[in-house]
């Protein structure tokens, strides 16, 4: 299918955010966001998001990407995730003002960005679903029983750790040290995030921990839910460790149906292109399909 590919801007707030929006010949009425995380641009890792724009718009979905205040081509200073709320509603207010056809969309976000997109789709009733990958719910407890669980306990069984071991090669002192730290952080009440201490401009509990925050985004919320997680990723392990351990979490997924496709070998930003094709199938198909 046939497609174009425009920049655009438009205001938020004061400032002016700058992105590409791909829209097929003949459009579904659904679209797809993209939101941007971390240290990234609307062009994401090894071209991602370009990648994913494409595909989707071959598929007849209308994809827009854009960089949030103070990321890429856009005006303001940067932000943290829990601070893009503002972003997120200027951005869906000019995709349906530019695609009058849209019916609703899908937010699509990575990493943090998943994060984000979770805070923020409950309260615009226009977000029909959510596609998560790798969901950020980082915090000192989580990470240190993450890296002991699938990091530490995994190399045991792994030659080249004995070969560098018996060979002089490996720092015990030093890896004892960093057990001995991870250990105790993952005996912790886990009540500290790993997330900025500023409070401003958010509809978030900042108080509350993290992963605490990202349940009351997920009970919230009435749409469809993809969540893809990578299996060469302690984000992932991390996230997977706490739905698989906590009854809440499994509740509100099962309540709100959520969806988890699976990728073993995957790393975080699925940089092959059988990782990024099977992603992309996945959100094309549950998109055209809610």
């Amino acid at each position: 299918m046939n497609f174009q590919e425009r920049a655009l801007r438009f205001r938020c707030e004061h400032e002016w955010l700058y992105g590409i929006m791909s829209v097929p010949q003949q459009p579904a009425a659904r679209g797809v966001l993209i939101v941007v995380g971390g240290p990234q641009y609307r062009v994401g890792s090894h071209r991602q998001f370009v990648l994913l724009a494409r595909y989707l718009a071959k598929r007849g979905i209308s994809v827009m990407r854009f960089d949030c205040r103070g990321m890429g081509d856009s005006d303001g200073d940067i932000r943290t995730f829990e601070h893009v709320g503002e972003d997120l509603r200027s951005a869906t207010d000019f995709f349906f003002g530019e695609c009058s056809f849209l019916e609703d969309v899908v937010i699509w976000g990575l990493c943090d960005a998943a994060s984000a997109a979770l805070f923020y789709a409950h309260q615009d009733r226009r977000v029909s679903g959510l596609v998560l990958l790798n969901p950020w719910v980082r915090t000192e407890q989580g990470i240190a029983k993450a890296y002991l669980k699938h990091y530490y306990l995994q190399r045991l069984f792994e030659p080249e750790f004995w070969k560098k071991l018996l060979g002089g090669k490996f720092n015990l002192l030093v890896s004892i040290r960093s057990l001995y730290e991870l250990g105790r952080n993952s005996l912790q009440g886990g009540k500290k995030s790993a997330v900025s201490e500023d409070s401003a401009s958010t509809s978030c509990d900042l108080t509350a921990p993290l992963p605490e925050r990202m349940l009351d985004g997920l009970k919230r919320f009435r749409g469809k839910i993809l969540i893809i997680t990578s299996g060469n990723d302690l984000t992932a392990r991390e996230f997977l460790d706490l739905a698989n351990s906590s009854a809440d979490w499994q509740e509100a997924m099962k309540t709100r149906q959520t969806e988890v496709f699976h990728i073993e070998s995957a790393n975080h930003t699925f940089s092959t292109r059988e990782w990024r094709d099977q992603v992309a199938e996945q959100t094309a198909n549950r998109v055209l399909s809610w």
